[in-house]
Protein backbone atom coordinates (compact mmCIF):
# COMPACT_ATOMS: atom_id res chain seq x y z
CA UNK A 1 0.00 0.00 0.00
CA UNK A 2 1.67 3.37 -1.18
CA UNK A 3 1.54 5.70 1.51
CA UNK A 4 -0.18 9.30 1.15
CA UNK A 5 -2.77 11.07 -0.51
CA UNK A 6 -2.83 14.76 -1.89
CA UNK A 7 -4.40 16.37 0.43
CA UNK A 8 -8.46 17.71 -0.27
CA UNK A 9 -7.25 21.55 0.54
CA UNK A 10 -4.53 21.18 -1.90
CA UNK A 11 -6.15 19.82 -4.61
CA UNK A 12 -9.79 17.85 -4.29
CA UNK A 13 -10.20 16.63 -7.32
CA UNK A 14 -6.60 15.12 -7.19
CA UNK A 15 -7.09 13.52 -3.78
CA UNK A 16 -10.00 12.05 -5.46
CA UNK A 17 -8.63 10.63 -8.54
CA UNK A 18 -5.70 8.79 -5.94
CA UNK A 19 -8.24 7.91 -3.20
CA UNK A 20 -10.64 5.55 -5.77
CA UNK A 21 -7.33 4.39 -7.34
CA UNK A 22 -5.10 3.72 -3.93
CA UNK A 23 -8.07 2.17 -1.62
CA UNK A 24 -8.30 -0.36 -4.98
CA UNK A 25 -12.08 0.68 -5.96
CA UNK A 26 -11.33 1.42 -9.33
CA UNK A 27 -9.77 2.27 -12.58
CA UNK A 28 -9.86 3.26 -15.99
CA UNK A 29 -10.43 1.04 -18.17
CA UNK A 30 -9.45 0.34 -22.16
CA UNK A 31 -12.22 1.73 -23.52
CA UNK A 32 -12.41 5.35 -23.54
CA UNK A 33 -14.80 6.93 -20.96
CA UNK A 34 -15.27 3.58 -19.18
CA UNK A 35 -14.23 2.28 -16.08
CA UNK A 36 -13.47 -0.89 -14.21
CA UNK A 37 -14.62 -1.67 -10.89
CA UNK A 38 -12.50 -3.40 -8.66
CA UNK A 39 -14.20 -5.96 -6.35
CA UNK A 40 -13.66 -3.33 -3.18
CA UNK A 41 -15.23 -1.38 -4.93
CA UNK A 42 -18.21 -3.46 -6.09
CA UNK A 43 -18.63 -4.70 -3.01
CA UNK A 44 -19.39 -1.42 -1.95
CA UNK A 45 -22.31 -1.18 -4.71
CA UNK A 46 -23.18 -5.02 -3.79
CA UNK A 47 -24.20 -3.91 -0.26
CA UNK A 48 -25.96 -0.54 -1.59
CA UNK A 49 -28.07 -2.87 -4.11
CA UNK A 50 -28.79 -5.50 -1.36
CA UNK A 51 -30.18 -2.52 1.15
CA UNK A 52 -32.69 -1.09 -1.85
CA UNK A 53 -33.40 -3.88 -3.38
CA UNK A 54 -35.16 -4.89 -0.33
CA UNK A 55 -36.40 -1.38 0.17
CA UNK A 56 -38.15 -1.78 -3.56
CA UNK A 57 -39.69 -5.10 -2.45
CA UNK A 58 -40.89 -3.78 0.71
CA UNK A 59 -42.88 -1.01 -1.18
CA UNK A 60 -44.61 -3.66 -3.34
CA UNK A 61 -41.81 -3.64 -6.81
CA UNK A 62 -40.55 -6.41 -8.57
CA UNK A 63 -37.55 -6.59 -10.71
CA UNK A 64 -37.76 -7.47 -14.45
CA UNK A 65 -34.97 -7.14 -16.94
CA UNK A 66 -35.72 -4.87 -20.60
CA UNK A 67 -33.42 -5.12 -23.42
CA UNK A 68 -30.02 -3.35 -23.93
CA UNK A 69 -30.69 -1.84 -27.30
CA UNK A 70 -33.67 0.52 -28.45
CA UNK A 71 -35.28 1.51 -32.15
CA UNK A 72 -34.15 4.44 -32.90
CA UNK A 73 -37.70 5.00 -33.68
CA UNK A 74 -39.07 5.07 -30.34
CA UNK A 75 -37.04 7.56 -29.23
CA UNK A 76 -38.89 9.97 -31.81
CA UNK A 77 -42.17 9.34 -30.24
CA UNK A 78 -41.72 11.09 -27.19
CA UNK A 79 -39.98 14.71 -28.47
CA UNK A 80 -38.71 16.43 -25.13
CA UNK A 81 -37.42 12.87 -24.19
CA UNK A 82 -35.12 12.50 -27.20
CA UNK A 83 -34.38 16.08 -27.07
CA UNK A 84 -32.79 15.95 -24.15
CA UNK A 85 -30.62 12.28 -24.83
CA UNK A 86 -29.77 12.78 -28.38
CA UNK A 87 -25.95 14.08 -27.94
CA UNK A 88 -25.78 11.27 -25.39
CA UNK A 89 -26.57 8.62 -27.11
CA UNK A 90 -24.23 5.39 -28.78
CA UNK A 91 -25.80 4.65 -31.95
CA UNK A 92 -25.49 0.79 -33.70
CA UNK A 93 -25.62 0.87 -37.30
CA UNK A 94 -23.62 -2.54 -38.15
CA UNK A 95 -24.45 -6.28 -37.07
CA UNK A 96 -21.33 -7.79 -38.75
CA UNK A 97 -17.25 -7.92 -39.11
CA UNK A 98 -15.23 -9.36 -41.77
CA UNK A 99 -11.89 -9.57 -42.57
CA UNK A 100 -10.59 -7.10 -45.42
CA UNK A 101 -8.17 -9.72 -46.72
CA UNK A 102 -5.04 -8.22 -45.64
CA UNK A 103 -5.49 -9.37 -41.44
CA UNK A 104 -7.31 -6.20 -40.79
CA UNK A 105 -11.05 -6.69 -38.97
CA UNK A 106 -13.45 -4.03 -40.54
CA UNK A 107 -17.27 -2.91 -40.14
CA UNK A 108 -18.91 -5.18 -43.08
CA UNK A 109 -20.26 -2.48 -44.98
CA UNK A 110 -23.36 -4.53 -46.25
CA UNK A 111 -24.19 -5.62 -42.79
CA UNK A 112 -26.13 -2.47 -42.15
CA UNK A 113 -29.31 -2.63 -39.94
CA UNK A 114 -32.40 -1.72 -41.75
CA UNK A 115 -32.95 0.60 -38.62
CA UNK A 116 -30.71 1.80 -35.92
CA UNK A 117 -30.94 0.79 -32.44
CA UNK A 118 -29.44 3.09 -29.63
CA UNK A 119 -28.08 1.95 -26.68
CA UNK A 120 -30.20 2.07 -23.44
CA UNK A 121 -29.46 5.86 -21.94
CA UNK A 122 -32.78 5.46 -20.37
CA UNK A 123 -34.99 2.81 -20.75
CA UNK A 124 -38.64 4.66 -20.34
CA UNK A 125 -39.13 4.04 -24.22
CA UNK A 126 -38.94 0.34 -24.48
CA UNK A 127 -40.48 -0.29 -21.31
CA UNK A 128 -43.77 1.91 -22.41
CA UNK A 129 -43.28 0.31 -25.73
CA UNK A 130 -43.61 -3.21 -23.67
CA UNK A 131 -46.60 -2.24 -21.26
CA UNK A 132 -48.85 -1.40 -24.06
CA UNK A 133 -49.12 -5.36 -24.42
CA UNK A 134 -49.37 -5.61 -20.51
CA UNK A 135 -52.08 -3.21 -20.23
CA UNK A 136 -55.79 -3.63 -21.03
CA UNK A 137 -57.97 -2.78 -17.65
CA UNK A 138 -57.63 -1.08 -14.36
CA UNK A 139 -57.03 -4.97 -13.45
CA UNK A 140 -53.61 -4.65 -14.80
CA UNK A 141 -52.25 -1.71 -12.49
CA UNK A 142 -50.68 -1.05 -10.58
CA UNK A 143 -46.98 -1.66 -12.35
CA UNK A 144 -44.49 -1.12 -9.99
CA UNK A 145 -41.12 -2.48 -11.91
CA UNK A 146 -37.22 -2.24 -11.25
CA UNK A 147 -34.90 -2.70 -13.49
CA UNK A 148 -31.09 -3.33 -12.12
CA UNK A 149 -28.77 -2.83 -15.52
CA UNK A 150 -26.47 -0.73 -16.90
CA UNK A 151 -26.88 2.52 -19.57
CA UNK A 152 -24.69 4.50 -21.61
CA UNK A 153 -24.71 8.11 -22.11
CA UNK A 154 -21.66 9.44 -23.97
CA UNK A 155 -18.99 11.20 -21.82
CA UNK A 156 -15.87 12.08 -22.83
CA UNK A 157 -14.51 14.29 -19.79
CA UNK A 158 -15.31 11.39 -17.53
CA UNK A 159 -14.56 11.08 -13.38
CA UNK A 160 -14.65 7.51 -12.04
CA UNK A 161 -17.97 6.81 -10.29
CA UNK A 162 -19.08 10.56 -10.97
CA UNK A 163 -19.52 10.84 -14.69
CA UNK A 164 -18.87 8.11 -16.96
CA UNK A 165 -19.81 6.70 -20.55
CA UNK A 166 -21.38 3.85 -19.37
CA UNK A 167 -22.52 3.10 -15.40
CA UNK A 168 -24.47 0.63 -13.11
CA UNK A 169 -27.88 1.85 -11.89
CA UNK A 170 -31.50 0.65 -11.12
CA UNK A 171 -34.34 2.57 -12.81
CA UNK A 172 -38.06 1.98 -11.60
CA UNK A 173 -40.96 2.43 -14.10
CA UNK A 174 -44.64 2.48 -12.73
CA UNK A 175 -47.99 2.44 -14.51
CA UNK A 176 -50.74 3.69 -12.49
CA UNK A 177 -54.65 4.48 -13.00
CA UNK A 178 -54.89 8.19 -11.96
CA UNK A 179 -52.97 10.83 -11.42
CA UNK A 180 -52.70 11.01 -7.91
CA UNK A 181 -51.18 7.51 -7.65
CA UNK A 182 -48.70 8.40 -9.59
CA UNK A 183 -47.63 11.36 -7.31
CA UNK A 184 -47.86 9.11 -4.23
CA UNK A 185 -45.37 6.85 -6.08
CA UNK A 186 -42.94 9.65 -7.08
CA UNK A 187 -43.02 10.89 -3.72
CA UNK A 188 -42.99 7.57 -1.75
CA UNK A 189 -39.69 6.45 -3.67
CA UNK A 190 -37.99 9.88 -3.09
CA UNK A 191 -38.21 9.50 0.61
CA UNK A 192 -36.90 5.97 0.01
CA UNK A 193 -34.26 7.12 -1.51
CA UNK A 194 -33.69 10.40 0.93
CA UNK A 195 -34.40 7.17 3.73
CA UNK A 196 -31.23 5.27 2.08
CA UNK A 197 -28.89 7.76 1.89
CA UNK A 198 -29.08 9.40 5.04
CA UNK A 199 -29.72 5.99 7.59
CA UNK A 200 -27.13 3.83 5.30
CA UNK A 201 -24.99 5.80 3.32
CA UNK A 202 -24.87 8.56 6.73
CA UNK A 203 -25.30 11.48 3.60
CA UNK A 204 -27.93 14.14 4.75
CA UNK A 205 -30.09 15.15 1.98
CA UNK A 206 -32.16 17.96 0.40
CA UNK A 207 -35.69 16.90 -1.16
CA UNK A 208 -36.80 19.14 -3.38
CA UNK A 209 -38.16 19.73 -6.86
CA UNK A 210 -36.22 20.78 -10.41
CA UNK A 211 -36.93 23.45 -12.27
CA UNK A 212 -38.40 23.33 -15.50
CA UNK A 213 -34.51 23.84 -16.76
CA UNK A 214 -33.44 21.18 -14.67
CA UNK A 215 -36.51 18.66 -15.18
CA UNK A 216 -35.71 15.14 -16.55
CA UNK A 217 -36.44 14.90 -20.36
CA UNK A 218 -39.92 13.97 -20.82
CA UNK A 219 -41.09 14.56 -17.13
CA UNK A 220 -43.75 16.78 -15.91
CA UNK A 221 -42.16 16.81 -12.49
CA UNK A 222 -38.84 16.21 -11.28
CA UNK A 223 -38.33 15.39 -7.53
CA UNK A 224 -34.70 14.84 -6.46
CA UNK A 225 -32.18 14.59 -3.17
CA UNK A 226 -29.15 16.96 -2.70
CA UNK A 227 -25.85 16.51 -1.18
CA UNK A 228 -23.27 18.53 -0.23
CA UNK A 229 -19.72 17.21 -0.65
CA UNK A 230 -17.04 18.41 1.13
CA UNK A 231 -15.53 20.43 -1.51
CA UNK A 232 -18.68 22.92 -1.34
CA UNK A 233 -20.10 21.35 -4.29
CA UNK A 234 -23.75 19.35 -4.53
CA UNK A 235 -24.36 16.24 -6.07
CA UNK A 236 -27.90 14.92 -6.85
CA UNK A 237 -27.92 11.52 -5.01
CA UNK A 238 -31.01 10.39 -7.13
CA UNK A 239 -34.21 11.27 -9.00
CA UNK A 240 -37.41 10.30 -8.86
CA UNK A 241 -40.03 11.77 -11.86
CA UNK A 242 -43.79 12.03 -12.68
CA UNK A 243 -44.13 11.43 -16.18
CA UNK A 244 -47.97 11.99 -16.38
CA UNK A 245 -49.23 10.62 -19.22
CA UNK A 246 -46.51 11.73 -21.85
CA UNK A 247 -45.09 8.10 -22.49
CA UNK A 248 -48.11 6.77 -22.29
CA UNK A 249 -49.51 8.71 -25.08
CA UNK A 250 -46.55 8.42 -27.07
CA UNK A 251 -46.59 4.79 -27.14
CA UNK A 252 -50.74 4.71 -26.86
CA UNK A 253 -51.23 2.81 -23.64
CA UNK A 254 -54.70 2.71 -22.68
CA UNK A 255 -56.41 0.61 -20.23
CA UNK A 256 -60.20 0.85 -19.58
CA UNK A 257 -61.21 2.36 -16.44
CA UNK A 258 -64.05 0.79 -13.99
CA UNK A 259 -66.38 2.98 -15.17
CA UNK A 260 -65.96 1.29 -18.87
CA UNK A 261 -64.01 4.33 -20.40
CA UNK A 262 -60.79 4.51 -21.97
CA UNK A 263 -58.04 6.44 -20.89
CA UNK A 264 -54.39 6.87 -20.84
CA UNK A 265 -51.85 5.83 -18.05
CA UNK A 266 -49.75 7.75 -15.85
CA UNK A 267 -46.76 7.00 -15.27
CA UNK A 268 -43.35 7.22 -13.03
CA UNK A 269 -39.75 6.29 -13.33
CA UNK A 270 -36.76 6.95 -10.68
CA UNK A 271 -33.45 5.90 -10.66
CA UNK A 272 -29.66 6.08 -8.61
CA UNK A 273 -26.51 4.78 -9.75
CA UNK A 274 -23.11 4.32 -9.17
CA UNK A 275 -22.42 7.86 -9.05
CA UNK A 276 -23.89 7.45 -4.80
CA UNK A 277 -20.07 5.71 -4.53
CA UNK A 278 -18.97 8.58 -5.63
CA UNK A 279 -21.03 10.73 -3.00
CA UNK A 280 -20.00 8.13 -0.60
CA UNK A 281 -16.26 8.95 -1.10
CA UNK A 282 -16.52 12.86 -1.09
CA UNK A 283 -19.21 13.43 1.49
CA UNK A 284 -16.80 11.66 4.08
CA UNK A 285 -13.32 10.88 3.82
CA UNK A 286 -10.63 12.44 4.74
CA UNK A 287 -6.62 12.67 3.46
CA UNK A 288 -5.88 8.73 5.01
CA UNK A 289 -8.16 7.11 2.41
CA UNK A 290 -12.17 6.35 2.57
CA UNK A 291 -14.14 6.59 5.63
CA UNK A 292 -17.17 4.29 4.95
CA UNK A 293 -20.29 4.09 6.94
CA UNK A 294 -19.95 0.95 8.82
CA UNK A 295 -23.84 -0.48 7.22
CA UNK A 296 -21.77 -0.60 3.73
CA UNK A 297 -18.77 -1.33 4.77
CA UNK A 298 -17.35 -4.65 3.08
CA UNK A 299 -15.48 -5.29 6.14
CA UNK A 300 -16.55 -3.86 9.31
CA UNK A 301 -14.13 -4.99 11.57
CA UNK A 302 -10.14 -5.92 10.81
CA UNK A 303 -8.36 -7.87 13.28
CA UNK A 304 -4.68 -7.79 12.92
CA UNK A 305 -1.94 -9.95 14.95
CA UNK A 306 0.97 -8.24 15.82
CA UNK A 307 4.01 -11.16 16.68
CA UNK A 308 7.55 -12.09 16.84
CA UNK A 309 7.59 -15.76 16.31
CA UNK A 310 5.01 -18.60 14.77
CA UNK A 311 4.05 -19.50 18.44
CA UNK A 312 2.88 -16.53 19.61
CA UNK A 313 0.99 -16.11 15.80
CA UNK A 314 -0.59 -19.69 16.58
CA UNK A 315 -1.84 -18.16 19.97
CA UNK A 316 -2.61 -14.92 18.87
CA UNK A 317 -5.14 -16.43 15.92
CA UNK A 318 -6.86 -18.92 18.29
CA UNK A 319 -8.30 -15.99 19.89
CA UNK A 320 -8.99 -13.84 16.99
CA UNK A 321 -11.11 -16.71 15.44
CA UNK A 322 -12.92 -17.10 18.54
CA UNK A 323 -13.73 -13.66 18.15
CA UNK A 324 -14.64 -13.65 14.58
CA UNK A 325 -17.14 -15.95 15.27
CA UNK A 326 -18.94 -14.14 17.99
CA UNK A 327 -18.60 -11.06 15.57
CA UNK A 328 -19.89 -12.68 12.51
CA UNK A 329 -22.81 -14.32 14.80
CA UNK A 330 -24.27 -10.69 14.98
CA UNK A 331 -23.90 -10.36 11.36
CA UNK A 332 -20.58 -8.25 11.52
CA UNK A 333 -18.10 -8.79 8.71
CA UNK A 334 -14.78 -9.34 9.80
CA UNK A 335 -11.51 -10.19 8.62
CA UNK A 336 -8.52 -11.85 10.10
CA UNK A 337 -5.35 -10.80 8.56
CA UNK A 338 -2.75 -13.04 9.28
CA UNK A 339 -0.81 -12.68 5.83
CA UNK A 340 3.11 -12.73 7.43
CA UNK A 341 4.58 -11.30 4.37
CA UNK A 342 3.70 -7.67 5.33
CA UNK A 343 4.04 -5.50 8.83
CA UNK A 344 1.23 -4.57 11.11
CA UNK A 345 2.14 -0.63 10.29
CA UNK A 346 1.73 -1.73 6.35
CA UNK A 347 -1.79 -3.22 7.34
CA UNK A 348 -2.64 -0.50 9.65
CA UNK A 349 -2.39 1.76 6.54
CA UNK A 350 -3.94 -0.59 4.25
CA UNK A 351 -6.92 -0.96 6.16
CA UNK A 352 -6.81 3.21 6.56
CA UNK A 353 -7.12 3.78 3.14
CA UNK A 354 -10.12 1.21 2.48
CA UNK A 355 -12.20 2.93 5.50
CA UNK A 356 -12.65 -0.02 7.54
CA UNK A 357 -14.56 1.18 10.39
CA UNK A 358 -12.80 -0.98 13.01
CA UNK A 359 -9.79 -2.28 13.57
CA UNK A 360 -8.63 -4.64 16.27
CA UNK A 361 -4.96 -5.55 16.90
CA UNK A 362 -3.59 -8.40 19.17
CA UNK A 363 -0.36 -8.80 20.13
CA UNK A 364 1.45 -11.32 22.92
CA UNK A 365 0.88 -8.58 25.84
CA UNK A 366 -2.86 -8.57 25.13
CA UNK A 367 -3.06 -12.15 25.20
CA UNK A 368 -1.40 -11.88 28.70
CA UNK A 369 -3.18 -8.65 30.12
CA UNK A 370 -6.62 -10.25 28.82
CA UNK A 371 -7.26 -7.16 26.45
CA UNK A 372 -7.60 -6.07 22.63
CA UNK A 373 -6.81 -2.46 21.13
CA UNK A 374 -9.45 -1.23 19.26
CA UNK A 375 -8.94 1.35 16.91
CA UNK A 376 -12.36 3.41 15.27
CA UNK A 377 -11.88 4.69 11.35
CA UNK A 378 -13.96 7.84 11.41
CA UNK A 379 -12.24 9.72 14.32
CA UNK A 380 -9.04 7.71 14.12
CA UNK A 381 -9.57 7.47 18.49
CA UNK A 382 -7.49 4.18 20.08
CA UNK A 383 -8.35 2.30 23.23
CA UNK A 384 -7.84 -0.85 25.02
CA UNK A 385 -10.41 -2.60 26.07
CA UNK A 386 -11.09 -5.82 28.12
CA UNK A 387 -11.40 -8.97 25.93
CA UNK A 388 -14.91 -10.05 27.83
CA UNK A 389 -18.09 -8.93 26.14
CA UNK A 390 -15.71 -7.33 22.92
CA UNK A 391 -18.48 -9.00 20.08
CA UNK A 392 -21.30 -6.26 22.13
CA UNK A 393 -19.07 -3.83 22.32
CA UNK A 394 -17.96 -3.71 18.45
CA UNK A 395 -21.64 -4.18 18.04
CA UNK A 396 -22.48 -0.64 19.62
CA UNK A 397 -19.48 1.06 18.45
CA UNK A 398 -20.79 0.27 14.65
CA UNK A 399 -23.37 2.02 15.64
CA UNK A 400 -21.98 4.85 17.05
CA UNK A 401 -19.73 5.58 14.54
CA UNK A 402 -22.59 5.44 11.96
CA UNK A 403 -24.18 8.06 13.99
CA UNK A 404 -21.27 10.18 14.28
CA UNK A 405 -20.23 10.50 10.49
CA UNK A 406 -23.92 11.26 9.79
CA UNK A 407 -23.89 13.69 12.92
CA UNK A 408 -20.33 15.39 11.16
CA UNK A 409 -21.84 15.64 7.60
CA UNK A 410 -24.69 17.15 8.84
CA UNK A 411 -22.49 19.87 10.77
CA UNK A 412 -21.23 19.82 7.39
CA UNK A 413 -23.69 20.75 5.39
CA UNK A 414 -25.29 23.38 7.73
CA UNK A 415 -22.38 25.43 8.12
CA UNK A 416 -22.15 25.80 4.61
CA UNK A 417 -26.08 26.46 3.29
CA UNK A 418 -26.17 30.31 3.44
CA UNK A 419 -28.67 32.77 2.81
CA UNK A 420 -28.00 35.97 0.15
CA UNK A 421 -29.99 38.83 -0.73
CA UNK A 422 -28.28 40.50 -3.67
CA UNK A 423 -26.50 39.02 -6.17
CA UNK A 424 -23.28 40.56 -5.17
CA UNK A 425 -23.52 38.85 -1.82
CA UNK A 426 -24.69 35.45 -3.74
CA UNK A 427 -21.21 35.70 -6.61
CA UNK A 428 -18.97 36.53 -2.93
CA UNK A 429 -20.46 33.18 -1.34
CA UNK A 430 -20.02 31.25 -4.25
CA UNK A 431 -16.36 32.27 -4.86
CA UNK A 432 -15.20 32.36 -1.23
CA UNK A 433 -17.44 30.26 0.98
CA UNK A 434 -19.24 27.24 -1.90
CA UNK A 435 -22.12 25.18 -0.36
CA UNK A 436 -25.68 25.74 -0.80
CA UNK A 437 -26.97 29.05 -1.41
CA UNK A 438 -30.59 29.98 -0.47
CA UNK A 439 -32.06 32.83 -2.33
CA UNK A 440 -35.10 34.02 -4.21
CA UNK A 441 -35.70 33.72 -7.79
CA UNK A 442 -38.44 34.94 -10.09
CA UNK A 443 -39.40 31.39 -11.77
CA UNK A 444 -38.03 32.37 -15.07
CA UNK A 445 -36.27 30.75 -17.11
CA UNK A 446 -34.02 33.23 -18.48
CA UNK A 447 -33.03 34.08 -15.25
CA UNK A 448 -31.95 30.84 -14.23
CA UNK A 449 -30.22 30.31 -17.48
CA UNK A 450 -28.45 33.62 -16.77
CA UNK A 451 -27.13 32.79 -13.36
CA UNK A 452 -25.98 29.62 -14.43
CA UNK A 453 -24.04 30.96 -17.21
CA UNK A 454 -22.02 33.81 -15.36
CA UNK A 455 -21.75 31.64 -12.24
CA UNK A 456 -21.56 28.00 -13.07
CA UNK A 457 -24.43 27.77 -10.14
CA UNK A 458 -27.53 25.86 -10.84
CA UNK A 459 -30.96 25.82 -8.99
CA UNK A 460 -30.48 22.44 -7.53
CA UNK A 461 -34.30 22.49 -6.45
CA UNK A 462 -37.20 23.70 -4.68
CA UNK A 463 -36.90 22.64 -1.70
CA UNK A 464 -40.31 20.16 -0.33
CA UNK A 465 -39.89 21.60 3.20
CA UNK A 466 -39.73 25.34 1.78
CA UNK A 467 -41.55 28.01 3.96
CA UNK A 468 -43.29 31.02 1.79
CA UNK A 469 -41.32 34.01 2.17
CA UNK A 470 -42.12 37.35 0.07
CA UNK A 471 -38.92 38.72 -0.90
CA UNK A 472 -37.20 39.97 -4.45
CA UNK A 473 -35.21 37.57 -7.21
CA UNK A 474 -31.52 38.49 -6.54
CA UNK A 475 -30.71 38.88 -10.61
CA UNK A 476 -33.55 40.88 -11.53
CA UNK A 477 -35.11 41.98 -8.88
CA UNK A 478 -38.34 41.22 -9.59
CA UNK A 479 -41.51 39.50 -7.23
CA UNK A 480 -40.54 35.96 -5.47
CA UNK A 481 -42.52 33.70 -3.25
CA UNK A 482 -40.18 31.34 -1.83
CA UNK A 483 -36.38 31.06 -1.97
CA UNK A 484 -34.53 28.26 -3.74
CA UNK A 485 -31.48 26.47 -3.42
CA UNK A 486 -28.33 27.36 -5.15
CA UNK A 487 -24.85 25.30 -5.57
CA UNK A 488 -22.28 24.89 -8.03
CA UNK A 489 -22.52 20.60 -8.60
CA UNK A 490 -21.14 17.63 -9.94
Amino acid sequence: MSKGLTSREEDYSQWYNELVGKADMAEHSAVRGCMVIKPYGYAIWENMQAALDKMFKETGHSNAYFPLFIPKSFFSKEASHVEGFATECAVITHYRLKNDGHGQIIVDSEAKLEEELIVRPTSETIIWNTYKGWIQSYRDLPILVNQWANVVRWEMRTRLFLRTAEFLWQEGHTAHATSKEAVEETERMLDVYADFVENWMAVPVIKGKKTENERFAGAIDTYCIEALMQDGKALQAGTSHFLGQNFAKAFDVKFTTKEGKLNYVWATSWGVSTRLIGALIMAHSDDSGLILPPKLAPIQVVIVPIYRSDEELEKISELAKSISTELKLKGISVKFDDRDTLRPGFKFAEYEMKGVPVRLAIGSRDLEDGTIEIARRDNKEKQTISREGIADYVENLLKEIQVNIFSKALKFRDENTREANSYEEFKELLDTKAGFISAHWDGTAETEKRIKDETKATIRCIPLNNKPEFGNCILTGKPSSQRVLFARAY
